[in-house]
């Protein structure tokens, strides 16, 4: 890295070489915390439910799947042999991403958005992507919303409960089968029921890191939480906040929907990402680490997206992207090279953020002993795929950390629609 920019990212209290390891002991005692029913940074969700021996046969569910930014919806059919078909899917915009929803609002826009797969099946597997405090009944009560949705008033209230009167109201038939999952539980559920030939895993952990970020993980039945039984756990670990901020972070954050809210998810997910390295590019400017035009035309820009920084650390050098057409007008290489330095400090902490997550959730499983039966982490979201070398740095220090120095052993898995076919077995749990 640039001794210019190592010098600007210290006096501004970020760090983009995280102890993964040390961290990831913070979030296990975080974790360990909220199992036991003490104050915790992060909610460790009980689901009630483990994953199927095997995948649905000759049925027929209705998939919702209610994200950061897209609402998506269609019918997933499985064949007499287990296999899985999706039909009439449809996308649109996440109630209360646009504006803020009332309580009804937001149930009858999502009741609008089923119409095309009314009375389709009686099985509905709802994907709700947002911190839910899960009851045994199979519902589950709001405890509040991420990713800058705008509906406050549905807060507390039942979700199942709540869709279930809004559908009946739009003229669905009655006995629906509603089960409630978040995408970490869904994508967990994609990768154990459908276990390719000839593979064993010990055990499963279901990880986002797109638009938002939060892993789910099995926990092993353990007298040392209250009698708590074999299931799975969705630790909403985007609100972990044993965390140190950069003035970047702390900045955005008093903009944000929610301050002090989702305090790990910020650091390192889709939509925190573009907005925290406009404040690190407003900063730079302002204490011009760039040349004198550079600094300018920066201090010009209104925002920066996730895209527009991920497209200049891919292709530095092309004039076609906001910042490069910045640089190729009024910059030089000395300004390529720190600006290209800063915008990879912010990645790289990401991944390495991501690593100390899913090494956390591997120990925590108590498993991966066995090289020959390691844990299965499907991972999901294009924040983890896409941004600039985020998955692989990720599975570099995974590696390291856990492989090398603990000889727990773990897999890596990309499952084609693993959010639609786990929210689809889900829904005949």
């Amino acid at each position: 890295m640039s001794c210019a920019v190592s010098a600007f990212l210290g006096k501004h209290n970020f760090c983009a070489h995280v102890d993964i390891a040390s961290l990831a002991d913070a979030i296990l005692f975080d974790m360990n915390e909220g199992l036991c029913g003490r104050p915790s940074g992060s909610d460790m969700i009980r689901t009630f439910c483990n994953p199927p021996k095997k995948s649905p046969v000759g049925k027929d569910v209705i998939v919702i799947d209610a994200g950061g930014t897209n609402f998506r919806s269609c019918l997933v059919s499985f064949d007499a042999t287990g296999n899985p078909s999706i039909n009439f899917l449809e996308k649109t915009k996440m109630p209360g991403t646009e504006r803020e929803f009332s309580k009804k609002e937001f149930f009858d826009q999502i009741a609008k958005n089923l119409e095309h797969l009314k009375n389709k099946s009686k099985n509905i597997g709802f994907c709700f992507s947002y911190p839910v405090e899960m009851q045994e009944d199979g519902d589950g009560i709001l405890i509040n919303f991420s990713k800058e949705v705008k509906a406050p008033d549905v807060e507390g209230s039942h979700i199942v409960k709540e869709l279930s009167a809004a559908l009946k109201e739009h003229g669905w038939n009655g006995d629906l089968h509603i089960s409630l999952l978040n995408d970490t539980v869904s994508a967990l559920l994609a990768g154990a029921a459908n276990v390719p030939e000839g593979k064993k895993y010990s055990s499963f952990i279901g990880f986002i890191l797109g638009t938002g970020m939060n892993a789910a993980y099995i926990q092993e039945a353990s007298g040392e939480y209250h009698g708590l039984k074999t299931q799975i756990i969705n630790c909403e670990l985007g609100k972990f906040d044993k965390v140190a901020r950069s003035d970047f972070d702390i900045a955005f954050d008093k903009k944000s929907e929610k301050p002090g809210v989702g305090v790990l998810e910020k650091l390192c997910s889709g939509a925190y990402l573009g907005p925290v390295a406009y404040e690190a590019l407003v900063a730079a400017a302002k204490d011009k680490l760039f040349s004198e035009k550079v600094c300018e035309n920066l201090l010009a820009l209104n925002s920066l997206s996730q895209v527009e920084a991920d497209r200049f650390l891919h292709a530095p050098h092309s004039k076609s992207t906001i910042l490069g057409a910045i640089l190729f007008e009024h910059g030089n290489e000395t300004d390529c090279e720190r600006l290209f330095c800063l915008l990879d400090a912010l990645v790289e902490r990401c991944a390495r953020l991501a690593a100390a997550i899913l090494a956390a959730c591997v120990i925590k499983s108590g498993a991966g002993k066995k090289a020959t039966e390691p844990v299965c982490i499907v991972c999901n979201g294009t924040s983890f795929y896409k941004t600039y070398k985020v998955r692989e740095r990720t599975a570099g220090y995974l590696e390291e950390i856990l492989v090398r120095q603990r000889a727990l052993y773990f897999e890596l898995m990309e499952k084609e629609n693993d959010i639609t076919l786990g929210t689809a077995v889900g829904g005949t749990i």
